[in-house]
């Protein structure tokens, strides 16, 4: 049984609901799972973990800036365990950008950081227009309209591929 962390940074709290689907499958698995916001990971003893998951999602283009000081901080302590990245972002419900080696965001951000996480995944995210603010919606919905994707302003659309995000929580048990 390893003891696993999921370190999450989540927007909307999309990402949030992809760790707890994660958490699940691992679980199931036999394995003990801790979820943790980015922005409290200083609360948590790191070495105390087998196994360290770090999953992000994408605001205009990037990830928070506490995931990029996370790993930079810790990389050496990431580099000594198995571990995994994850990145959530609209991009990704198309075919052509869903793969990490395909994925634009997730391609940018490993080139700022010099870890090498052991298994990469990429997850299709959520646009919820009712939720966001009155500029986040103004600025999303010309984002999609660019990209020929949903802009309605009552549109609630989930992208994610729950099977995808299974069957990483699935190769996590298996590092």
């Amino acid at each position: 049984m390893a003891n696993i962390l999921i370190i999450y940074s989540t927007t909307d709290g999309h990402t949030l609901k992809i760790c707890q689907r994660l958490q699940q499958v691992i679980e199931q698995q036999s394995h003990r799972v801790t979820l943790c916001a980015i922005k409290d990971w200083r609360e948590i003893d790191l070495t105390t973990f087998d196994k360290i998951v770090v999953g992000a999602s994408i605001r205009y283009g990037k990830h928070s800036p506490l995931v990029l000081d996370f790993v930079r901080r810790n990389e050496q302590l990431l580099d000594s365990k198995s571990n995994a990245f994850f990145s959530v972002n609209v991009v990704a419900r198309k075919p052509e950008k869903n793969q990490p080696d395909t994925n634009p965001y997730l391609l940018k951000f490993l080139r700022k950081i010099s870890w090498k996480p052991k298994q990469l995944a990429v997850f299709a995210g959520k646009i919820d227009f009712p939720k966001y603010s009155f500029f986040d919606r103004l600025m999303i919905r010309f984002i999609m309209w660019m990209t020929k994707g949903p802009t309605h302003p009552d549109a609630v659309v989930e992208f994610t591929d729950w099977q995808q995000v299974e069957a990483f929580g699935k190769r996590i048990c298996e590092m």
